[in-house]
């Protein structure tokens, strides 16, 4: 049936109770428990049983799996490489050259602009090895989270080669934009389109060097860290902690032992077609071996860090399960239809890139959701550019910024969660004080296409 506006009371209940809460996991379940007592009602069917049927299904996709090894090992590979001492040492040598909290700043900004595979992998490592740094100069932990995350996903559908342009190019394909293996070729003719993806990078800049003031939560933050010493408001928890003690202190820390498993996984992740998890799984028993070999730590201290790493991410990876199961919900609901169908009585050729920009970023601010809303939107999309005489390409690429807005702008989306985990940040506090700034780059990115609506055909 069609559930119409109905469709966003469960994301607004999450919303809701995720501020009043100052937590992620709970509103996810209660929003999800909120939808399906909703379809219960109408459908006359069972709450708990449609629950557990979807989040059974939800458990058994293959993308669920995928997420769930590649952050894991990814836990993993990150629990290794503390543990040798290497990313500590990596931080005290870093240290040496960044002699100021600008530079700090920017050594974060430049190092996720440098790992570019895959947004997972830059907000786990940047904030990891860039924590330390920023804590010598008393930089709230929320300030490095924003830039953490708003470098990961935006940069990702930026650059010409990641996780997500690949993922995008088969969409390309099987939606017929782009002809069979000329997904990633039509991608790269997409890029300038991509307006999110690069605004909000490029602002980054200006609030480090203070061209544009801080303002808000973070400003706020960073007042309390200067005045106080404090660098979170509130103490970070987690399920699991990481383990950060030294597996062999007689053994010398070098900053090889955290660059070599880096340039492996990123290698690796290239060459088996940007492929995350091939690649990590070559980068963990690279590393373990690795380790083992110069004798970093024994065959058990190694298994248990390996295990340990991955455990670390068990709770951000129930949020992210958690979100999937509210992404049914919406699907079954129809909330990408209705949002659709409502904006169209002001759809035009000149606003039609805006008005999918601005309504997608809703669905995917209100879901968590990037790659689930381009599986469903795209092809949803491109008859409707080309209906309405309108740059397909141009169209795509909005719909790609609209599921990067909503990664950075989402409370419980998995670029928010996995940033609070590696900068060990409150999760809502990370999301809260970074809205307003990605608010700014919607804003930009909605005049930007705009002009491109007018001047683009």
């Amino acid at each position: 049936m069609q559930y119409g506006a109905i469709a966003l009371i469960p994301p607004a209940v999450v919303i809701i109770l995720a501020i009043k809460q100052r937590t992620s996991f709970e509103p996810l379940l209660i929003g999800c428990l909120v939808g399906y007592g909703i379809i219960g009602y109408y459908e006359r069917t069972n709450v708990f049983s449609n629950f557990v049927s979807s989040f059974e299904t939800v458990m058994g996709k293959q993308d669920s799996v995928w997420v769930i090894l590649v952050c894991g090992l990814y836990g993993s590979l990150i629990g290794l490489m503390v543990r040798s001492g290497g990313t500590f040492k990596f931080g005290e040598w870093a240290l040496t050259r960044l002699k100021t909290e600008k530079s700090a700043l920017m050594g974060a900004w430049a190092l996720g602009l440098f790992i570019f595979l895959d947004d997972y992998l830059s907000a786990l490592t940047v904030g990891l090895s860039m924590r330390k740094i920023t804590d010598a100069f008393k930089v709230p932990r929320e300030k490095l989270a924003y830039i953490v995350n708003t470098t990961a996903p935006p940069w990702c559908v930026v650059v010409p080669i990641s996780t997500w342009t690949i993922f995008v190019a088969n969409i390309l394909e099987t939606s017929h934009v782009a002809a069979k293996g000329r997904g990633l070729a039509t991608y790269w003719k997409m890029i300038p389109f991509v307006s999110y993806g690069y605004v909000s990078v490029l602002l980054i800049p200006l609030f480090i060097y203070g061209i544009l003031p801080w303002f808000g939560r973070l400003k706020k933050a960073d007042i309390r860290a200067k005045e106080t010493g404090r660098l979170t408001e509130t103490e970070f928890s987690s399920s699991a902690s990481l383990d950060i003690t030294t597996m062999n202190p007689a053994k010398k820390s070098k900053v090889i032992y955290f660059l070599l498993p880096i340039v492996v996984l990123l290698i690796a992740t290239i060459y088996f077609d940007i492929d995350a998890l091939k690649g990590v799984m070559v980068a963990v028993v690279f590393t373990f071996i690795y380790y083992l070999v110069i004798k970093l730590g024994s065959f058990q201290q190694l298994s248990e860090t390996v295990f340990g790493g991955f455990n670390s991410m068990v709770y951000a990876l129930a949020i992210l399960m958690m979100s999937y199961v509210l992404k049914d919900v919406n699907d079954k609901m129809g909330l990408t239809q209705y949002i659709l169908h409502s904006a169209s009585p002001y759809l035009n050729r000149e606003f039609l890139p805006v008005i999918v920009f601005v309504s997608l970023s809703i669905i995917s601010v209100t879901t968590g959701s990037s790659w689930g809303l381009y599986a469903i939107a795209i092809p949803l999309v491109v008859p409707l550019a080309q209906h309405f005489g309108s740059n397909v390409l141009l169209n795509c690429g909005a719909v790609i910024s609209a599921g990067v807005f909503g990664a950075n702008a989402c409370l419980y989306s998995d670029a928010t969660v996995l940033t609070a985990q590696s900068t060990e940040c409150n999760n809502l506090e990370h999301g809260l004080s970074q809205l307003p700034y990605a608010f700014i780059a919607f804003g930009l990115s909605s005049l930007v296409y705009v002009i491109l609506g007018y001047t683009v055909h």
